[in-house]
C-alpha cells in the first residue's frame, strides 16, 4: 500500500501527520509511505528525524501586508501543482492525505484531479480557505469538532478528533518520576507555561512580568519559552534568589511535563487543545491573534463554552493574567470543574480512527 502524506509549516500539522503515518505503520503489514511538504519549512527536519522520506514543493503562503513576495505566489503555486503531479506519477499512491500547511493544497489538487482517493485531516474547529475549497472534492474529511458540516459537506465528514503525540497517551509512570526529573517539589503547585515553539510573545512577556507572583506565592513554574524568548527569560529567571523556576527553550519531555504540572497556561492551536483535553488538568488559553481566521479564539471557545477552560484574551494577559492565575489557584471547585469538562472532550486513539477511514476508502484489508 503507497501512502502520500502532505502538509506541515506548524508542529500543529507535523505531529498529526507522524502520528496518523505511525499508526498506518502499525496496522498494514505492507506499507511505504512518502511525505510531502513546503520547503524551508521545519517539516523538512522535522519528517526525516522520525524516520520518513519527504520531498518538499516551492510553496508558501500569501502574505497579509504589501510585499513583493506576494508577486511570487501564482507562481509558486503553479510550481507546486507541476512538481505534486510529477510525485503522484513516480510513486503511484493508493491514497494522498492533507494534514493542512502550505504543501497540502497542490499536493490534493493533483491528486484529486488524477481520481486518487483522498482525505483531510482538519485540527481546527474553524477550517482554512484551502480546505473549504478542496472539500468539494476530497472523499472523506477527518475532523476534532462537532457542528463541521457549517463547512464541509455532511456525508464526507468523520469526527475523530486529533492524532497527538504517543506519549501523551501513553504516560503510564507515576508523578514522582516526572518531579524528579524537573528537579521540582512534589508538595508545591506547578504552573506549566507553554510559549510555543518559536515563542507566544504576550505569554512571555506577561509570565516574565508577574514572575515575583511565583516567588511570593511559593509557586513552582515550568516555563517553556521558544527559541525567541529563551536567552531573556533565562536572564530574568537567574536574577531571581530561591526560585523554583525552570526555563526551556523546549521541552521535549512534554509527558513529563504534563504530568508534573497542576495548571497550565497555553495558546489555543488545535493540537494543544487535543493534548489538553486528554490530561485533563485546569487550563487557561491565551489565543493567538496572529492566525488565519482568528481559529485559535473559536477553538478556545469551543472549550469555554462547555466550561473546560478558561480564555484570556491576548490583549488582556499582560495586564490580567496574574489575578485569574491567582483565583484558580485558590478556587479548588473550579479546578475540579474544568478538570472534569476537559476530559469529556478528549477523543483517543484518533490516528486509529482516521487510519480506519483511509483503509476503508481505499478497500485494503490488512
Amino acid at each position: 500500500m503507497k501512502v502520500i502524506i502532505s502538509g506541515g509549516g506548524t508542529g500543529g500539522h507535523i505531529f498529526p501527520a507522524i502520528a496518523i503515518a505511525n499508526a498506518l505503520k502499525k496496522s498494514v503489514k505492507d506499507v511505504d509511505i512518502l511525505f510531502v511538504g513546503a520547503k524551508g519549512k521545519m517539516e523538512m527536519d522535522k519528517v526525516p528525524a522520525a524516520g520518513y522520506e519527504i520531498k518538499g514543493l516551492w510553496i508558501s503562503g500569501l502574505q497579509r501586508r504589501l510585499t513583493y513576495k506576494n508577486l511570487l505566489f501564482p507562481f509558486k503555486v503553479l510550481s507546486s501543482i507541476y512538481t505534486s503531479k510529477k510525485i503522484i506519477k513516480s510513486f503511484n499512491p493508493d491514497v494522498v492525505i492533507g494534514v493542512g500547511g502550505y504543501a497540502s493544497g497542490p499536493m490534493l489538487k493533483a491528486a484529486t484531479g488524477k481520481g486518487i482517493p483522498t482525505v483531510i485531516q482538519e485540527q481546527n474547529s474553524f477550517p482554512g480557505i484551502t480546505n473549504k475549497i478542496l472539500a468539494k472534492k476530497v472523499n472523506k474529511i477527518c475532523v476534532a469538532y462537532e457542528g463541521m458540516e457549517k463547512f464541509f459537506p455532511k456525508d464526507k465528514i468523520v469526527l475523530t478528533g486529533n492524532p497527538v503525540r504517543q506519549d501523551i497517551i501513553n504516560s503510564s509512570y507515576s508523578k514522582e518520576v516526572a518531579v524528579r526529573f524537573f528537579e521540582l517539589d512534589s508538595n508545591k503547585k506547578t504552573v506549566l507555561v507553554i510559549g510555543g515553539s518559536l515563542g507566544a510573545r504576550t505569554i512571555n512577556e506577561s509570565i516574565n512580568n508577574i514572575l515575583p507572583f511565583f516567588v511570593t506565592n511559593n509557586i513552582q513554574l515550568i516555563w517553556q519559552t521558544g527559541r525567541n524568548y529563551y536567552s531573556i527569560a533565562n536572564e530574568n529567571v537567574n536574577n531571581i534568589i530561591n526560585a523554583n523556576i525552570k526555563v526551556f527553550e523546549f521541552i521535549n519531555k512534554m509527558d513529563y511535563a504534563y504530568k508534573v504540572a497542576d495548571f497550565i497556561i497555553s495558546r489555543a492551536g488545535a493540537i494543544a487543545i487535543s493534548e489538553l483535553c486528554l490530561v485533563g488538568k485546569p487550563v487557561i488559553l491565551i489565543p493567538s491573534p496572529n492566525v488565519a481566521e482568528d481559529h485559535q479564539t473559536k477553538n478556545a471557545l469551543a472549550l469555554s463554552n462547555q466550561n473546560a477552560a478558561i480564555i484570556v484574551k491576548d490583549i488582556d494577559a499582560k495586564e490580567s493574567l496574574s489575578e485569574i492565575l491567582s483565583q484558580l489557584i485558590t478556587d479548588s471547585e473550579k479546578q475540579k470543574e474544568l478538570s472534569a469538562n476537559i476530559q469529556l472532550m478528549a477523543h483517543k486513539n484518533a490516528a486509529d480512527k482516521i487510519v480506519e477511514v483511509i483503509l476503508n476508502l481505499v478497500k485494503y484489508e490488512s
